[in-house]
């Protein structure tokens, strides 16, 4: 396992979105490489030196205790926070200093913890907010959704905002696939889901990543998320603290001593 002072080795904008399966990157190479990144909101910083990977297809999760930078990771990638150093390289271009609206078209999508679906909007007009940067919306790209999560085609005509939080929550997942990205980025999705609904929305996200396209998520359910991802960092005051693949983190004693409760 890598700690801060040990860290892991790393890993060696256009008009249009690029989508999944048309980057230059393949299953096991690199698609998103953070390197010393500094960043923060207004003058404050939050993350110190962040290093993070995401091969193409991988599958990483974010933990972390309360406070420690995690969401601040994802809006970083996402162009959202106040950039004050370092890298963050997507399929092969720096994109740190890019706008969302850039970053979605590079093949990058984005699920927030709160406030990501539009109430006063039916379900599938949610969904072409998703491809908004195109002149038209694919009808095949909606169809693809429904697919993944067959209820929001039931749905379709409801209000996002009379749906319950699990289906708001696959409101919010087929949104950012609809541009079919490479990455798909994941704040805290368990968050106020009811109990019964946690290991579904996992199997969901799981079922997305086996159809290749990669996740990097942020989970306040530390346990259930190193147990599924690939790899797994862990954050504690805007800095790395451990990286490793995800069931060797959960079997380390001082890591679950100290972030996984035992």
């Amino acid at each position: 396992m890598s700690a801060e002072s040990d860290p892991e080795p790393a890993d060696d904008p256009t008009d249009e979105p690029t989508g999944a399966g048309t980057t230059h990157t393949t299953e096991g190479e690199s698609l998103l490489s953070v390197r010393d990144l500094d960043a923060g909101y207004g003058d404050l910083q939050i993350l110190e030196g962040i290093d993070l990977d995401v091969d193409g297809g991988e599958y990483v999760t974010v933990v972390g205790p309360n406070g420690a930078g995690k969401s601040t990771v994802m809006k970083s990638v996402f162009g959202l926070t106040t950039y004050m150093g370092g890298t963050i390289d997507f399929d092969g271009e720096e994109i740190q200093t890019l706008p969302p609206e850039r970053i979605i078209r590079q093949g990058i999508g984005y699920v927030p913890q709160t406030d990501n679906v539009f109430a006063g909007l039916s379900v599938r007009e949610n969904l072409e907010m998703g491809a908004y940067v195109l002149d038209s919306v694919p009808e095949e790209r909606i169809e693809d959704v429904y697919d993944r999560f067959p209820i929001l085609r039931e749905r379709e005509t409801q209000k996002a905002g009379t749906l319950s939080g699990g289906q708001r929550q696959m409101v919010a997942m087929g949104r950012a696939l609809m541009l079919d990205p490479d990455l798909l980025l994941l704040d805290e999705p368990s968050a106020g889901l009811a109990p019964d609904l946690v290991e579904e929305m996992f199997d969901r996200i799981d079922r997305i990543n086996e159809a290749g396209t990669a996740v990097l998520m942020v989970e306040q359910n530390a346990k259930e998320a190193l147990r599924r991802c690939d790899r797994g960092y862990v954050l504690v005051d805007g800095k790395n603290r451990y990286t490793d693949a995800g069931d060797r983190l959960l079997a380390d004693e001082q890591v679950r001593r100290d972030f996984l409760g035992g």
